[in-house]
C-alpha cells in the first residue's frame, strides 16, 4: 500500500519522486525534476525502504528484504612494494652536453664507462635488476656491453622487454650472495 511521503519509482520509466497525494488507485507524485505527475498504483514501486512492495493488479504482492552486499576482503599479503626496475639510457646525448666534437672512440668509451659505473653501483647496493638502454644503431655499443657483462661472474643478461624498450635495451640480472 503506497502512502503519502513514500519515495517511489515508475516501473516502465526512469522517473522517481515522492508521493504527494493518494486518490483511490491514482497516485500523485512530485518528481525529482520538479513535476507533479499522476500514475496508477500498479505502475509504481516504493523505493528507499528496507522492504519493497510491488503490486501487480492486487493479484500478487512480492516482499523482498534488502540483500546485504558480501564483505570481500583482499587476503593477499603484500610483502613489499614493487620497486620499478631502474633503466639507464646510454645514448651519448643523454650523457654529455656537447658530443659533436667527440670521436666515435671517445663516445663509445664514455658509454661503456657509464654502463660499468651503473653495474658496479647495482652490485654494491644489491639491486637485483637494471636495464641498460643502448639503442639499435649499428650494434657496436651492444657488442661492447655484451663483452663487458660477460666479464662478470655474478651477472646474467638478456634483451629487455620488447614492448617497453623495443630492440635497443638489455636487462641485467645480478645474482645475490647471501
Amino acid at each position: 500500500m503506497i502512502k503519502i511521503g513514500d519515495k517511489v519509482s515508475v516501473l516502465d520509466d526512469a522517473i522517481d519522486g515522492v508521493v504527494t497525494a493518494v486518490n483511490g488507485k491514482t497516485i500523485t507524485i512530485d518528481t525529482t525534476d520538479g513535476f507533479e505527475l499522476n500514475f496508477q498504483e500498479n505502475e509504481l514501486i516504493v523505493i528507499g525502504n528496507k522492504e519493497l512492495s510491488i503490486n501487480f493488479n492486487k493479484k500478487e504482492i512480492v516482499n523482498q528484504k534488502e540483500i546485504a552486499k558480501p564483505n570481500y576482503i583482499n587476503r593477499e599479503k603484500k610483502s613489499k612494494k614493487e620497486v620499478p626496475v631502474p633503466d639507464f639510457d646510454l645514448h651519448i646525448e643523454k650523457l654529455v652536453k656537447n658530443h659533436k666534437s667527440l670521436s666515435n672512440h671517445e663516445i663509445l668509451t664514455i658509454q661503456t664507462e657509464t654502463a660499468k659505473r651503473h653495474i658496479d653501483f647495482a652490485i654494491r647496493n644489491r639491486i637485483p635488476k637494471i636495464v641498460l638502454i643502448h639503442g639499435v644503431g649499428e650494434g657496436i655499443l651492444k657488442a661492447e656491453l655484451d663483452f663487458l657483462l660477460g666479464r662478470y661472474d655474478s651477472i646474467t643478461f638478456q634483451e629487455a622487454n620488447y614492448q617497453k624498450y623495443g630492440q635497443g635495451a638489455t636487462e641485467v640480472y645480478f645474482k645475490q650472495n647471501k
